[in-house]
């Protein structure tokens, strides 16, 4: 018989008794997941949340309705530092795709940050930059300087149907309890930057006096001005959606809010307008009017406004 051909015997593998030791052994994770991550529904914790107002709106130069001159003009064009916030401002908007705005609305509704509860301290606060347009009642030049100078203004930034939904939503309670204050008033600024649909909203202006109340009129204005170097800094960075600013006597922005309101918003910006008539009517020495809030005075009041 061949060598090769010899039948070899297989000896049995004695098989080691599975032992839990190494169960036992094995890390553990830190700490259990919370079972409702995965599930979806009303119940399920959010991921991510929208953060508070964190800085001041606005820019720091006081408005002004001086028109520049061209040696004024020329001193900015070679003024280095505007150059390059101007060239960084550009670059940052060559990356952002064409429909950035869109998009960003299907998240939390373009809403980018929550609106105050208290006042932005007046130290800190900075100022509405001077914003011009025709005003709807009879196509008149007016600019944002001269109309909200002296007043508690509710100021609206509209650009699109959205956006007056929006601004509906935050002004509402306050226009209605403090619309007959004689310090009070409450400003629309239809803002239509793109040529085509600025030349639209001019040919229509006869169908938007229709829409608009006859007492809203004269403070509603249609502008074609260029916001782009300070839509940063108003915290307008979404053109889709509407933008509610809260501008004292001296035309600084001391409250804003974005996009849907929320019923803690809405109730914020008229307290907040209620505290500002308050000091205001102290000010000018007229008789309180009852419908305005109350504030607290002293460092109480001091400690109810931001970034003390």
């Amino acid at each position: 018989m061949s060598l090769f051909a010899w039948p070899v015997r297989r000896l049995p593998i004695p098989r080691r008794p599975f032992s839990s030791s190494l169960v036992r052994n094995s890390p553990k994770p830190a700490s259990d997941p919370d079972p409702l991550a995965t599930i979806g529904g009303p119940d399920a914790p959010s991921k991510d949340s929208l953060p508070p107002l964190s800085r001041p709106l606005g820019v720091r130069e006081r408005p002004t309705t001086l028109v520049k001159s061209t040696t004024d003009r020329l001193k900015e064009l070679m003024d280095t530092d505007v150059r390059m916030a101007q060239r960084r401002h550009l670059i940052k908007e060559a990356s952002v795709g064409y429909f950035h705005d869109l998009n960003m609305t299907r998240k939390h509704g373009g809403k980018t940050w929550i609106a105050p509860k208290v006042l932005i301290r007046e130290d800190k606060a900075l100022y509405l930059p001077n914003i011009t347009g025709k005003s709807l009642d009879d196509g008149s030049n007016k600019n944002s300087t001269e109309m909200l100078f002296g007043k508690v203004t509710v100021l609206a930034m509209l650009s699109t149907k959205v956006s007056e939904i929006n601004a509906k939503g935050f002004v509402d309670l306050t226009h209605a309890r403090y619309a007959p204050h004689p310090l009070y008033q409450y400003v629309q600024v239809n803002l239509q930057e793109n040529v085509l649909k600025s030349f639209l909203v001019n040919i229509f202006l006869n169908s938007l006096r229709k829409v608009i109340p006859k007492d809203l009129q004269s403070t509603y204005l249609v502008s074609s001005q260029n916001m782009e170097y300070v839509r940063d800094a108003l915290g307008m960075t979404n053109t889709r959606v509407g933008y509610v600013f809260l501008i004292d006597e001296n035309l600084k922005i001391r409250w804003g809010g974005c996009a849907d309101a929320t019923d803690e918003e809405a109730q914020s910006l008229e307290n907040c307008t209620g505290v500002l008539l308050k000091r205001l009517e102290r000010k000018k020495g007229i008789k309180g009017d009852p419908s305005t809030a109350s504030e607290p005075a002293g460092d109480e009041s001091r400690r109810n406004c931001l970034w003390l």
